[in-house]
């Protein structure tokens, strides 16, 4: 098999082609379905709209690892140096017939390639957000900062290099884990940036706030022990629940299975990764769940307890996605790690991500609801 460079811009022309014209459909819809509507509401209608397919491809990501696609094309940004993997057929068989069992199949080709065409898709979309922000500054009818706007593109580029990183580093678990990380931001920010543009504020006081803040730390920390199980292949570790090898205390190996700088599967010494550092890794994110779900459910209970119709819905929506979390957290070590349970417990994490990032911003100090007629008001909010 020929030799191929990890990175050949050569195709990259042609995906950003690709990806305007993938972007125009959600353009042309949000156009279509607010063509009366002021700047302002169109901005915040494709916002909304670019959270969905970001949801999507984050999901789509998750499927990609998950189907063990994530090196199908083992260069980057295209597939042997084409657009696609019709111009890379040859490559591709003469790699599949060379290792029958290895990364590169056509079809694993072609879902790593839908993943970077829909990511680049995602990509345009949030270019025009950040070019449709400034150009309402600058005519001041902005409701948000178009700093927002430039900090998402600028993530959203970091992203991309993450993902060229996790191809070109064949799936360095630490890459991996970053380029999951990154994606669960990409939808903070959009949520956010959402959310801040609606009027309404969130009547929360300052500590339930603080406490939303708390457990979204404490979400963020879960999925990344969540994405070094998956990136780690310790899912299966411990088949058993609420025990793990009919012990609560199996055998672990914390320090090679937390060690950070090591290719996939590898030890520290250079053998194989042992199975007592797969079960480290897979009984620490068993019990950070814990912890999260703890912590979620007072959280529920507050904003419960406080009699606000508003705050007891936001309640009910984050009681529903632990639930998710947990019956598909359970149907991965009980049925064996099936794919749709894998792919369900990443969305519940996302669908997290974005309950508190909205519920966070709505609920900023900065949305004090509107001040008396004649006051004065500020011209655009900033990031809070």
């Amino acid at each position: 098999m020929d030799s191929q460079p990890l990175f050949d811009l050569t195709p990259a022309v042609r995906l950003a082609l690709l990806g305007v014209v993938l972007a125009a459909g959600p353009l042309a819809w949000v156009w279509l379905r607010h063509r009366g509507s002021d700047p302002a509401t169109r901005l915040r209608a494709l916002t909304w709209l670019t959270l969905f397919l970001t949801f999507d491809l984050v999901l789509f990501g998750a499927f990609t690892r998950l189907t063990d696609s994530g090196l199908g094309c083992p260069d980057w940004p295209g597939c042997y140096g084409s657009a696609s993997p019709i111009g890379a057929r040859e490559e591709i068989n003469s790699a599949q017939a060379a290792l029958p069992t290895g990364p590169v199949t056509p079809k694993k080709a072609w879902i790593e390639m839908t993943h970077r065409y829909l990511a680049t898709g995602v990509g345009v979309l949030i270019i025009v957000i950040t070019l449709a922000s400034w150009a309402l500054a600058r005519r001041r009818q902005a409701v948000l900062s178009p700093w927002w706007a430039t900090l998402t593109l600028v993530w959203v580029c970091l992203q991309g290099l993450f993902g060229a990183l996790t191809v070109t580093m064949k799936l360095y678990p630490a890459i991996v884990t970053l380029h999951l990380l990154g994606g669960m931001g990409l939808l903070a920010l959009l949520a956010g940036m959402g959310a801040a543009m609606r009027p309404e504020p969130l009547a929360m006081s300052a500590s339930l706030r603080q406490a939303c803040i708390a457990l979204a730390a404490l979400v963020v920390l879960q999925i990344a022990l969540g994405g070094w199980v998956s990136t780690n292949y310790a899912v299966l570790a411990c088949s058993d629940f609420p025990r793990c090898q009919g012990s609560w205390w199996p055998a672990m190996d914390f320090e090679q299975g937390f060690a950070l700088q090591r290719e996939l599967g590898a030890g520290k010494d250079g053998g194989y990764l042992p199975f007592a550092a797969l079960t480290a890794i897979h009984y620490v994110h068993r019990l950070g769940a814990y912890v999260v779900l703890a912590v979620l459910a007072l959280l529920a209970w507050r904003l419960h307890a406080t009699g606000d119709a508003a705050l007891r819905r936001w309640a009910v929506w984050l009681v529903a996605a632990a639930l998710w979390q947990v019956a598909s957290g359970l149907g991965n070590v009980l049925l064996g790690w099936p794919l749709w349970a894998a792919v369900a417990h990443t969305g519940g994490a996302a669908a997290l991500v974005v309950l508190l990032s909205v519920m966070i911003v709505r609920a900023s100090p900065s949305r004090a609801p509107a001040a008396p007629a004649g006051a004065a008001r500020p011209a655009m909010r900033v990031l809070s």
